[in-house]
């Protein structure tokens, strides 16, 4: 990952394909940026490149910085430890700001993927299989992104614990 420079978006997205891509162009460009809060929305992060060294790597040197945060919103993280290992051990040294959200029973079939920061980043993947959606820089969009996830986060919960207690 560049993070030297703002990348441009993905021209279109059209197939599953697309979709990594334009959320790898999302962390890409607000980490870029200098975003001080990257906020992730998905279902369940199934088909997220959250495993992604690189992408790690970069998260680390971005969370090393003052005030800076990734906040996750899931209806469900229960898939996350099996198809992301690498991003479910890197969270326990970040767990101070990394900040995972449950989105209550009755909200989670509204989630959908999204990807943004706190300027102008925003990814929207409508139908992930489809591979419907965009990536853009779009103060105004962000600006409606944002509050719509706010009204949830406002009833979600604390998720996906960095230990899980057994019995």
């Amino acid at each position: 990952m560049n993070l030297n420079t703002d990348p441009d978006p993905p021209p279109a997205v059209h197939t599953q394909a697309d979709c990594v891509a334009a959320l790898r162009w999302g962390f890409e460009a607000a980490l870029a940026r200098g975003a001080r809060q990257i906020t992730c929305v998905s279902p369940h992060f199934v088909d997220w490149p959250l495993d992604d060294p690189a992408l790690l790597q970069a998260l680390s040197t971005w969370l090393r910085l003052p005030q800076r945060r990734l906040l996750m919103l899931a209806a469900s993280y229960h898939l996350v430890p099996d198809l992301a290992p690498r991003f479910t051990r890197w969270r326990r040294d970040w767990s101070h700001a990394v900040l995972p959200w449950l989105a209550p029973a009755e909200l989670a079939s509204t989630l959908i993927d999204e990807l943004f920061d706190d300027s102008l980043v925003c990814v929207k993947l409508i139908d992930f299989e489809q591979g419907r959606g965009f990536a853009r820089r779009d103060s105004r969009l962000r600006h409606g992104m944002e509050r719509e996830i706010d009204a949830v986060l406002q009833r979600s919960e604390a998720g996906f614990p960095v230990n899980t207690l057994g019995l």
